[in-house]
């Protein structure tokens, strides 16, 4: 086990106090660079290499938007210029819990 910096991992204040409140659980960025494995700060429970069209509302929620659809446009407003959500885009997926 490693101890991280949430900035690392959590990109921005809303998203960190998103996890301290518990409201998300899961996070997932571009599978170019691995922010974290499990055990890690925040309690990393898991580490898995996905695509983008093996997302649900599920995920979605875990995520903190109300729905895949809201999701992915989350997902174009937060990563401006040439984004395009593409199924076959290979992504990690991080699911943790909050340590007490």
């Amino acid at each position: 086990m490693s101890e991280i910096d949430a900035g690392d991992l959590l990109p921005n204040d809303r998203v960190q106090q998103s996890v301290l409140n518990g409201d998300v659980t899961q996070l997932t960025r571009g599978a170019s660079n691995r922010y974290a494995s499990e055990g890690d700060t925040f309690e990393v429970t898991s580490v898995e290499r996905r695509t983008l069209g093996d997302f649900t509302d599920a995920d979605a929620q875990r995520e903190g938007s109300e729905s895949l659809e809201a999701y992915k446009q989350r997902m174009k407003r937060v990563h401006p210029g040439d984004f395009e959500w593409d199924d076959s885009d290979e992504v990690l997926t991080y699911q943790f819990e909050r340590r007490d």
